[in-house]
């Protein structure tokens, strides 16, 4: 056989193999068109801005087929990088950051400005009408201080009392302004901040406000991409990761340790979120090119889904 003839061989395979995958995601389109996905992208998913351009290439698909997406992000990586710069000290207890007054500004610059612009310009490569807020805009992200709590440092295994500072809790989500973008077909992309009634700002967890708005917006998926392929009973052990757990399983894994840090409140959050109406929840790799695309349109998937 000819180069020629082995060269267009391979063509054909990989043409059917794209076919394949086109029937395979049919069936997907058609059921979550109209349907609305709250996408949450952490800091380590769009620092790097080939991955970010790669994943604006991702939701500008599903937003072109009909899918209503609403993207929160944080920034906890780039924020402590810039700590780092900037000699200001962080701490971090049991996955939550204790904000100071010099790390809300920097959050402030981070969030609401570097971040929050990248994944604008990335979308408007591909086409997408976004628009870039955060919680404090149109009073989405009505919030208050939080109290200082006695947690368990499950670092330390010493119970303690922490003043988490200019950090807030979450009174009501405010859609009213989500609701006119997205039936406009905007795409809109908000930053992890809120405020209280007095505008005084707070650093909200962005797994949070993604909860929250995902439950108000009565969305039918939240997808969470972050730096891990998913929830592993072993984190040194790839083959250990589980691709589908219940809310029993999620609560089980975390109180009996088997997550641990960040991986803690985001499960927290997961099974609050199903148990008031959402309904799935997808821990994948978002600095992995095309996993958003084949967890929403395969079967087979690439994360870990979470279900009631």
């Amino acid at each position: 056989m000819s180069l020629e003839s082995i060269n267009a061989a391979k063509s054909l395979v990989a043409d059917d193999v794209r076919l394949d995958l086109l029937r395979e995601a049919l069936p997907y389109i058609q059921r979550f068109k109209g349907k609305t996905f709250v996408v949450k992208l952490s800091g380590k998913a769009t620092e790097d801005l080939q991955n970010l351009s790669s994943l604006a290439e991702e939701l500008a698909l599903l937003h072109q087929v009909g899918i209503r997406i609403c993207v929160i992000h944080g920034g906890g990586k780039q924020l402590t990088d810039l700590a780092s710069v900037m000699g200001v000290e962080q701490t971090i207890i049991n996955g939550r950051r204790v904000t100071d007054d010099a790390t809300l500004e920097m959050a402030k610059m981070i969030f609401a400005g570097k971040i929050n612009t990248d994944i604008l310009s990335a979308l408007r490569n591909r086409s997408v009408e976004a628009v870039g807020l955060s919680g404090i805009d149109g009073n989405i992200v009505q919030a208050e201080r939080r109290p200082p709590k006695e947690v368990l440092n499950r670092d330390t295994g010493q119970r303690e009392q922490v003043d988490f500072g200019n950090v807030g809790d979450i009174v009501q989500i405010n859609t009213r302004l989500l609701c006119v973008l997205l039936d406009q077909g905007y795409l809109p992309v908000i930053s992890s901040l809120g405020a209280d009634a007095e505008g005084t700002v707070f650093n909200i967890n962005a797994d949070t406000i993604a909860t929250e708005i995902a439950v108000q917006l009565k969305a039918e998926k939240l997808i969470l991409l972050s730096d891990v392929d998913g929830v592993y009973l072993d984190s040194k052990d790839p083959a250990s990761r589980l691709s589908r757990l219940t809310t029993a399983d999620a609560e089980k894994l975390v109180n009996d340790g088997d997550v641990t840090k960040g991986m803690i409140p985001k499960l927290q959050n997961i099974v609050e979120l199903l148990r008031r109406g959402v309904n799935s929840a997808h821990i994948i790799n978002g600095t992995l090119r095309n996993a958003l695309l084949s967890e929403v349109f395969t079967d087979k998937g690439t994360g870990t889904m979470i279900v009631r």
